[in-house]
């Protein structure tokens, strides 16, 4: 995605894996025509929280909304995803969702 980039406080401790992040994850992966933005963070979103990744999906979540994401339609897939990853991932999401909206409203 053009403009996001890792948290500057890492360059001090893990320099390359900022590199990396800005310009093959953000610089390359997020900007292939394969798929939209919209697309690629609603797979990131229900990976993320699958896989109990909380510390990234506050970001994720953020980028979703901004990628066009509504907040019933990220609801819907944390609720799609509590059958397939877990009640207590899609509960734990769904909490970070909550919290989000709560935030911008």
């Amino acid at each position: 995605m053009a403009g996001q980039t890792a948290p500057r406080h890492l360059d001090s401790v893990a320099p390359k894996l900022v590199e990396l992040t800005d310009e093959v994850l953000f610089g390359d992966v997020w900007e292939r025509p394969g798929l939209s933005a919209r697309d690629r963070s609603l797979v990131t979103v229900s990976v993320l929280a699958a896989l109990y990744r909380t510390e990234q999906l506050g970001f994720h979540l953020k980028l979703a909304r901004d990628n066009g994401l509504t907040r019933e339609e990220l609801g819907e897939a944390l609720s799609h995803l509590a059958f397939y990853a877990g009640w207590p991932a899609a509960m734990t999401a769904a909490n970070r969702l909550h919290a989000l909206v709560e935030d911008t409203a």
